[in-house]
């Protein structure tokens, strides 16, 4: 009976990783869906990409220069500090 039950128990396990592994292959894009997935992205396009990057070093240098800075930014938002 314990022999039956495993044989049972390893049955449904791999049906259910094959049922799983259906699944998968049918949500996944087939190459020429992906190929046109991958041509419309905004990095395909090279103006937007160059203005990405050139907003990527502004923000990058606006947090190196308030990570060096000890004032509280912040805080003093909207209002004087001085």
């Amino acid at each position: 009976m314990s022999g039956m039950r495993t044989i049972l128990s390893s049955t449904a396990l791999v049906v259910m990783v094959g049922v799983g592994y259906g699944m998968w292959s049918l949500i996944v894009p087939g190459e020429e869906r992906r190929k046109e997935m991958l041509k419309n992205l905004p990095e395909s396009n090279p103006v937007r990409m160059e203005e990405t990057r050139k907003r990527n070093a502004l923000l990058l240098q606006t947090l190196k220069e308030a990570a060096e800075t000890n004032e509280n930014i912040a805080r003093g938002f909207g209002r004087s500090t001085k």
